[in-house]
């Protein structure tokens, strides 16, 4: 039995890992008329032990911080965005390789700097410094618990309403797009910390305030104009990204059937919101039946703004959704309606799951995504109808297995998750995740039960809305624990059903065939299992991730996949075949029906097996008749219980039995794939082609697939047989018989519409043996354009129009057909012209004109002068057109001009565009096209495709304040550069270690530099001894880890430096060789490197050393903290040949004025290296102190201090600190065997937790006094780089009297031995290439 699993706290505080947000209020006046948005936000903040608070802010005006009441320091640092990127671009930048290398170390530096608080309060008073200072022990009271809280308010302003927040004439709203929230008020921006929120925003009267939470009342106020503020207040904890406001002219319109929603957009929108939002309640109600519970919210709004406004479709916000007027119809739109409810549904689901229940760690995103999902699939499912529910989740499966080829599309791996930075939603890539989330939640469904999965869910809202202990947050772990306790799925599946579909990618693939035996009366099934990637690329993600586990010999999957067989006497399910082991599988199925015996009939002689006549010319052993065997059809995985791409082999005859008497959806559209991948066609196939689309009672949506079915199985082969089937399909539903001409449009029937709006399309996809379009499909087309009438019709006909003119784009012109163009084209102008004067729904009119316009000039550039078309779409992209029209003309343009020009061409064009498009989601739209364009260029583009200077531009355009604004937009820039060098578009897999020191790294370098002043006030009248900072300095070296922490628990709240590189070269003079010869012929080397007279003696020791140090930009006001160092691999200097690398964090000088932390990479060739010896110094705090680090720790432990000016670096007493560490490990063991019996004693328990909080203070005061003492040396000055013999300068000394910002010259320093054994020469060359400008 498992242990009992103890319950998680609603939000546990990290141990000392910076501020805790209890409280937040946010106070704003918003004047539309001056663009002007100023207030304050007050913060109730657990404060750190450091006394110190970081918050995120950007695009603010701070005013002033108070703490208590009482005014406060504060440091604020905003980031600079697109500096000077040319002049440190043009020498770097020559190839799309290293500009793809330069955009990656750009994008990722920016991505990194965000996650670091960049307004710094100090919230610490000088009585509370003393009163910790003066403690003599680490007992804590809980008054002093209850002084920790701080009230901390900011007063404010908002600079630029660019990002986070915008200003569109009367209307206001904010976005939610990544680590935006602090673009519009400071926050800790950070999905860990959750509080609640009161919220005020004073507007205009006539203006109407939509926030979070319930409104708890409006204030009228005497100002003259008047002024009203709304007071909303959101009991939930949620993060800083859910916060969202909308302010405008508002019509409100109250749901009739639920009073707790509400519907708003503006005034010209009503009628369509009325008739769009009527379904709306239904969706409300189910997914409250489904889950047990009433809405977390309360209450749930709905903003409709104008497309152009919004970034995106939807805005997601806590009991608040922004979406765009596009969504929107009236009741004489149809094709709008599906695509309008599914959206609106999700963004319900989202509600639940995603902002309500958030995710533990970045890594169960996937969890929180998929479930959001499967709530809005069960509404399909219910209210659109399974048939809809089921298509879509096959055609979802299928794009998945396509594209679930790179560790991206890893949900729950480690690495994936930590190298995507938060961008996995974005784009196409999103949506391949966010499928298989829903996916893999529906395989686990399919496991346990619809039942037990909806307890599972209903669990988890239970568990979060529990007045005792809520937990709101869910990780997969504990998912996978209800899916064990509630779904009563069995732990061994379970244990291989997690690692190996959410650590690993890649699904599995399956080629199956079978045979029937007869005389056996079984099925004799073949199966070979596959996966979409290779097996070995995949486990490398699994080994990454550790919580998972690897099995030797093949990955399979777990479970075993359901065969069922339709027979003569009925069907039957054989979940026989396994996902695991051999990957060759022979299965035998043993058939149930008893008539295949007296069936049997011998074939008359000269008649084929099916039974068919000599229309059907396909091969006989692909045809098997039902005489034959008692097999109508298979099919593996009927039920889609494994996200699985199948290929399975099996004759013509049961294929078309498959189609014409399975029901399913699924079923009928994978026959319809199979049929029209034959390679010759039989009059059969057709026929039951063309019986399946003239089937009323059949889905629409796969009427339509066998529509395109025949259109690619019509060809001179078949006597366009294909073509014929649909044309006469068309006239039988929509032509008059007695005059040959089209009815008046009549679209009462829904499914029918959708069918016969699809066949125009089919129709211009046929092409003749020449690959032209046959004349009788443009005729026919034309026919449609021209005969069109509407006046009856009680919905439009845009949608229908739309489909038209672009089967038109679909048409190719041959010699018979080229004298219909000109009675096409104009009657494309006269439609453009007439939706000019009357704009359709959207503009979707003129979007399809201008698209075909573009696609027939294409085709016939050579009789067509691109110019002309030029000019005529040029117009469309001004300002006053609509939003969407502008959009695809700008697309066109980028189209025309990268066929006429190349890829450089079209790109400068893009660039262009994009600084001109004042709209986000344009930009973003934009950017989607062009990474399009360099996709079709293919491969990596050359040097002679693209030019450097565009490749700088490109550069620039992802580091300016464009892309910061648009984060969207910003990631398709990094794709485009990505893809231009022929790369994945995504950030997994972007090696962080091989980057160009590139990025912006001049952001926030000014954050440490008048910090100090902070810690002025807070100095301790006696600092403590040093004994206690060095032994505190130990003790974090023995805590070193290999990674880097992410976590901010001081002030020193830096972004990653990008270090200059200083490189030492040293060359010994001839008379130093010959001494080491000499000496190296008589010694002996011991196992562990022995030293002897201070001298390393090594007998392959060679004439010259290579030194390479990796120096950081100096910060004067850095803090000393170690546990934020990234420490990569220490190897042992003894051994022959090694390499040294130390990374140097925080390093303790004695010296006064020098407690600066140092962060540096040293890279030394020990075989080559010789340093002569000097006496030894115990006392010196430079020499390098592991006594007390075990063997495992020293693995990564972190030097504490390097001397490279002392002659005795490495020291003379190794052996002596190796029996002091024996020592050492002898008494601690005796101590540890003596407190053995006194580990489960209350009173030995307490004293080592009071010693664990001293030791923990003292390590704080420690950090305190590095700044403290920091100002004393911060003088201005030059470094300067000396060796001499003799010289006892420490490399810490060094740079404790840089001033804060350095600029260091290329210097070469040489010293002229004075004896054979003289110390060697130092050749120092220093690449600055990341240095501060002065």
């Amino acid at each position: 039995m498992a242990k009992p699993r103890k319950p998680k706290p609603e939000d546990p505080k990290p141990a000392h890992t910076g501020a805790v947000v209890r409280h937040q209020k946010l106070c704003l006046s918003i004047d539309t008329n001056l663009r002007r948005i100023y207030g304050y936000t007050e913060l109730e903040i657990e404060v750190p032990d450091i006394g110190f608070v970081g918050l995120h802010a950007e695009n603010l005006g701070i005013e002033s911080v108070l703490v208590d009441g009482e005014s406060t320091d504060f440091e604020y640092y905003p980031r600079n965005q697109g500096a000077d990127g040319e002049k440190r671009w043009a020498s770097a930048v020559s190839s799309p390789s290293s500009a793809a290398d330069v955009a990656a170390a750009a994008y990722v530096t920016a991505l990194e700097t965000e996650l670091v608080p960049n307004l710094l309060i100090n919230c610490c008073n000088k009585m509370q410094i003393e009163q910790v200072n003066t403690e003599s022990n680490g007992v804590q009271s809980s008054a002093e618990v209850k002084q920790n809280v701080k009230s901390v308010r900011v007063n404010y302003w908002v600079e630029k309403m660019e990002s986070g927040i915008h200003f569109e004439d009367n209307v206001v709203h904010t976005d939610n797009q990544i680590r935006r929230a602090r673009c519009w008020f400071p926050c800790v921006d950070d999905n860990n910390q959750r509080c609640c929120f009161d919220l005020e925003f004073t507007v205009a009267h006539n203006l109407v305030a939509v926030s979070n939470g319930s409104l708890l009342y409006q204030v009228l106020s005497k100002a003259d104009p008047p002024r009203k503020t709304y007071v909303y207040r959101l009991d939930v904890p949620v993060t800083a990204q859910w916060i969202s406001l909308a302010v405008g002219p508002f019509e409100i319109l109250p749901d009739q059937h639920n009073s707790l929603i509400s519907h708003m957009c503006l005034p010209p929108n009503l009628p369509k919101l009325r008739h769009t939002v009527e379904f709306f309640h239904t969706a409300f109600s189910e997914y409250e039946h489904y889950l047990d519970a009433k809405f977390p919210f309360g209450t749930y709004k709905q903003v409709f703004l104008a497309p152009e406004m919004a970034i995106s479709s939807s805005t997601f916000g806590a009991s608040l959704c922004i979406l765009t007027s596009q969504v929107l119809f009236d009741e004489k739109v149809i094709d709008q309606t599906i695509d309008t409810c599914i959206k609106l549904a999700f963004a319900l689901s989202r509600q639940w799951f995603g902002v309500y229940i958030t995710p533990e760690a970045p890594n169960d995103e996937w969890l929180l995504d998929g479930l959001a999902g499967f709530l809005t699939d069960l509404f399909i499912k219910k209210f659109l109808g399974n048939n809809e529910a089921r298509y879509r989740r096959y055609k979802a499966n299928c794009a998945v297995c396509k594209a679930d080829d790179s560790g991206a599309t890893a949900l729950s791996s480690s690495s994936s998750c930590k190298d995507l930075y938060g961008t996995h939603s974005i784009g196409l890539l999103g949506k391949i995740r966010s499928w298989k989330s829903v996916a893999i939640l529906q395989m686990l469904e399919k496991q346990m039960g619809p039942d037990f999965f909806n307890k599972i869910l209903q669990a988890i809202i239970s568990r979060a809305q529990s007045t005792n202990g809520a937990v709101r947050s869910l990780s997969t772990k504990e998912f996978r624990h209800f899916a064990n306790k509630i779904g009563n799925l069995e732990r061994p599946f379970l244990k291989e059903f997690f690692p190996r579909w959410l650590g690993l990618y890649g699904c599995p693939v399956l080629r199956m065939g079978f045979s029937y035996n007869k005389r056996k009366n079984i099925i004799e099934l073949a199966v070979l299992r596959g996966c979409t990637v290779t097996i070995d690329s995949s486990v490398s993600v699994l080994n990454a991730n550790p919580d998972s586990e690897n099995r030797d010999g093949d990955i399979g999957w777990p479970g075993v996949m359901t065969v069922r067989v339709y027979e003569l006497d009925g069907m039957s399910d054989h979940p026989d075949l396994p996902m695991a082991g051999d990957a060759w599988q022979l299965l035998e199925i043993a058939c149930h029906s008893k008539l295949a015996a007296r069936r049997y009939q011998k074939p008359k002689k000269g008649s084929k097996p099916d039974g068919s006549d000599d229309n059907g010319d396909l091969p006989t052993s692909d045809m098997r008749s039902s005489v034959d065997s008692p097999l109508l059809w298979i099919r593996a995985d009927p039920e889609m219980e494994y996200l699985a791409e199948i290929h399975f082999n099996q004759p013509v005859q049961m294929w078309i039995n498959q189609l014409e008497k399975d029901e399913d959806v699924v079923a009928q559209a994978q026959a319809i794939t199979a049929l029209e991948s034959l390679p010759e066609l039989s009059f059969p196939v057709l026929k039951a082609l063309n019986n399946f689309l003239t089937d009323s009672k059949a889905f629409w949506r796969v009427r339509i697939e066998a529509a395109f079915a025949l259109a690619s199985t019509s060809s001179e082969e078949t006597d366009m047989a294909g073509l014929h089937h649909l044309v006469k399909f068309y006239k039988s539903r929509r032509f008059d018989t007695d005059i040959g001409l089209p009815k008046p449009n009549d679209f009462s029937d829904f499914p029918e519409y959708f069918v016969l709006e699809a066949i125009p399309h089919a129709v211009a996809m046929i092409r003749a043996a020449d690959g032209k379009s046959p004349r009788e499909a443009v005729e026919f087309i034309l026919q449609l354009l021209k005969y069109n009438d509407n006046n009856e019709n009680p919905y439009s006909d845009v949608f229908w129009l739309a489909a038209l003119v672009q089967s038109v784009g679909e048409l190719e012109f041959g010699q018979q057909s080229i004298y219909l163009f000109s009675s096409l084209l104009k009657r494309i102008d006269r439609l453009l012209q007439f939706d000019r004067l009357m704009p359709s729904y959207n503009g979707v009119l003129t979007i399809s004109c201008i698209r075909t316009l573009a696609q027939i000039a294409l085709k016939l550039s050579g009789f067509i002068h691109l110019d002309h078309v030029f000019e005529l779409i040029k117009p469309f992209r001004d300002f006053k057109t609509i939003w969407q029209a502008r959009i695809e003309a700008s697309k066109a343009l980028l189209d025309l001009e990268f066929h006429c020009n190349g890829i450089n061409a079209a790109l400068m064009l893009f660039i262009k565009y994009i600084e001109e498009e004042p709209s986000l989601r344009g930009q973003v739209k934009l950017g989607v096209h062009a990474m399009r364009l360099c996709q079709i260029q293919g491969g990596s583009v050359s040097s002679e495709d693209i030019k450097a200077t565009t490749l700088v531009a490109l550069l620039q355009l992802l580091e300016s304040r464009i892309a910061f604004n648009n984060v969207f937009f910003r990631h398709y820039m990094f794709c485009i550069l990505q893809v231009i060098a022929g790369r994945s578009p995504t950030l997994y897999g972007v090696p962080k270690d091989k980057l160009p020191c590139m990025g912006n790294v001049e952001v926030c370098n000014e954050q440490k530099s008048n910090f100090g002043a902070l810690v002025t006030e807070m100095k301790s009248p006696q600092p403590p001894p040093m004994d206690n900072l060095n032994h505190s300095n130990h003790s974090h070296d023995i805590l070193a880890i290999p990674e880097a922490s992410k976590e901010i628990d001081t002030v020193s709240n830096s972004h990653e430096r990008k270090t200059a590189v200083v490189k030492i070269r040293v060359k010994k003079s001839a008379t130093a060789s010959k001494a080491e010869e000499a000496d190296n012929g008589t010694a002996e080397r011991s196992e562990g490197g022995e030293r002897s007279e201070g001298r390393h003696r090594d007998p392959d020791r060679g004439p010259t050393s290579s030194v390479s140090v990796d120096a950081p930009q100096r910060h004067s006001a850095e803090a000393v903290s170690i546990s934020n160092q990234n420490i990569e691999e220490v190897n042992s200097f003894h051994d022959h040949g090694s390499r040294i690398t130390a990374s140097i964090g925080s390093a303790k000088i004695a010296s006064e004025g020098d407690n600066f932390g140092k962060e540096l990479q040293c890279t030394a060739d020990s075989g080559n290296a010789s340093v002569h010896h000097q006496p030894d110094d115990p006392s010196s705090p430079s020499t390098i102190q592991d006594n007390y680090i075990d063997a495992e720790a020293k693995k990564y432990a972190s030097l504490q201090t390097l001397s490279v000016s002392r002659d005795d670096l490495w020291g003379k007493d190794e052996k002596k600190s190796k029996k002091k560490k024996k020592k050492k490990d002898r008494e601690k063991k005796r101590k540890g065997e003596e407190h053995k019996g006194e580990r489960d004693d209350p009173e030995y328990l307490e004293k080592k937790r009071l010693k664990k909080e001293k030791k923990q203070k003292e390590k704080e005061m420690a950090k305190l006094l590095a700044l403290s003492t920091e100002l004393r040396v911060k003088k201005e000055g030059t470094t300067s780089l000396t060796e001499a013999p003799g010289n006892k300068q420490e490399l810490g000394s060094m740079n404790s009297s840089e001033p804060q910002k350095v600029v260091i010259p290329k210097t070469e320093t040489r010293t002229e031995p004075t004896q054979a054994t003289s110390a060697p020469k130092f050749r120092i060359k220093i690449k600055n290439k990341t240095l501060n400008k002065s």
